[in-house]
């Protein structure tokens, strides 16, 4: 006769593993992503229409547009500007253009939509932004656009900044 486990007092052949349990999400979703210098960045999800990889030949540039301006985008019928992110803020850095796909990411607050090209895209995360640490050693280029930073490895002094969409999209910069 087989003993059929006992799942109340725990005893039996299968035992509770806890590789398999889930844990719960701490903090809000993100998006991690890189610029031309390496710097790791993150975005929060909720303000993030959409990630999409494209040729560049998809993005069509505008003369005499501000140098920050790679072009403009056909996103489903909306045409919107595409900025290399790492030049808006500060970095020495160009976005390198000569590849077959550049990651795009769409924000979006109310009814203006931005593109963001990066180098790369980290992937999504669960952030707790009530650890977030007030910026250091940051541009005054870039410190507008920073809500804060998480820091990862206090050895090599690594750090992921969380970038503000808000500040990004209302910013004179665009006219410049």
């Amino acid at each position: 006769m087989v003993s059929k486990p006992d799942f109340l007092s725990g005893s039996g052949q299968d035992h509770f593993r806890p590789e398999l349990q889930v844990e719960s999400p701490e903090g809000e979703l993100h998006l991690r992503f890189y610029i031309p210098s390496h710097q790791e960045f993150a975005l929060q999800a909720t303000g993030i229409r959409e990630v999409i990889e494209l040729s560049p030949d998809r993005i069509t540039p505008i003369p005499n547009a501000s140098p920050l301006l790679l072009g403009t985008l056909n996103l489903r019928g909306r045409v919107i500007w595409v900025a290399d992110l790492g030049q808006f803020l500060g970095e020495p850095s160009v976005l390198n253009t000569d590849k077959a796909e550049i990651p795009v990411i769409a924000i979006e607050e109310q009814d203006t939509i931005v593109g963001l090209a990066v180098e790369e895209i980290g992937g999504m995360d669960w952030l707790d932004v009530q650890n977030l640490m007030p910026p250091t050693g940051v541009p005054d280029t870039m410190a507008p656009f920073l809500r804060g930073e998480w820091v990862l490895g206090a050895k090599n002094n690594q750090c992921l900044r969380l970038l503000d969409q808000t500040a990004i999209l209302r910013s004179a910069r665009w006219a410049g």
